[in-house]
């Protein structure tokens, strides 16, 4: 009992462990945005200077800054929530690909802004939100373990509001980074759909050559190799050799307790 107690007691400290690892990175992203947004208040600087301005040469740094700028606290607010949730359950639920998908959403988006966008300066971390929100939705569809599927299916309750966010002609909005970065979004979840988790990975048990125990199948396994004919020849061949085994083994019993003597072949 007490080894039972100890082997939950374990299982529980990783869990706890593992949950403590997970909002390390999201937090660390949140607080590196409220930094910088303070910073730039303080400085008087102008957001739209590190915003991703499409095909032009200066407009490319705003690949790397421009989700870490914000126009107005109400702005910042906004995406700090979102962005902390969804990249904790990215870390919590997809550890193996998590760091590489936040860098694959963070700069294919910003990269796909530059050469698709308005020649208007982008700015913030929508675009990012977004798609962790495509990233970790699409992941139910391309893996179907029935987690990922959970996790798909409460994600879209809480944030199908969103969708709005990617129609065209909103003012103030960026909203091709909301579309760009939720078809990054599931691009990464195609991508990266392959690298399974722990959770994901189905534990066998391990026979040796001697011990290893055949697959049991309803069906036997050329059923739908063979014709109808060749069952029902089978089936005959199967049922005639039956006959004969009883016949062989009445012809036994009765010939050895004297009650009967079967004629030979020339009397038939």
């Amino acid at each position: 009992m007490q080894h039972i107690l100890d082997s939950e007691s374990d299982s529980l400290q990783l869990t706890k462990r593992h949950f403590s690892e997970s909002l390390k990175f999201p937090l660390a992203a949140v607080m590196l945005i409220w930094l910088i947004h303070l910073l730039g208040l303080i400085l008087d600087a102008d957001p739209g200077d590190y915003g991703v301005f499409p095909r032009s040469i200066y407009g490319l740094r705003g690949i790397l800054f421009s989700p870490l700028v914000h126009g107005s606290w109400m702005h910042l607010i906004s995406n700090s929530l979102p962005l902390f949730v969804l990249s904790a359950l990215t870390f919590y639920f997809y550890p193996r690909v998590a760091l590489r998908a936040f860098l694959f959403i963070y700069f294919g988006t910003g990269l796909a802004v530059w050469l698709f966008a308005r020649p208007v300066a982008h700015i913030g971390a929508s675009g990012v939100v977004y798609g962790l929100v495509a990233f970790i939705f699409w992941n139910g569809i391309f893996r179907r373990s029935a987690r990922s599927i959970i996790l798909a299916l409460v994600v879209l309750f809480f944030y199908s509001g969103m969708f709005a966010g990617i129609l065209p002609d909103q003012p103030g909005i960026s909203w091709e980074s909301h579309l760009l970065g939720s078809l990054i979004g599931v691009l990464g979840a195609y991508v990266f759909k392959g690298v399974l988790e722990e959770a994901d990975l189905v534990r066998r048990p391990h026979y040796t050559y001697e011990e290893e125990r055949p697959i049991q199948s309803f069906l036997p396994r050329d059923a739908f190799e063979k014709t109808k004919r060749q069952r029902w020849e089978e089936e005959q061949a199967r049922i005639q050799a039956e006959i004969e085994a009883m016949q062989r083994a009445l012809f036994w019993h009765q010939n050895t307790t004297g009650y009967f003597q079967p004629p030979s072949k020339n009397e038939e």
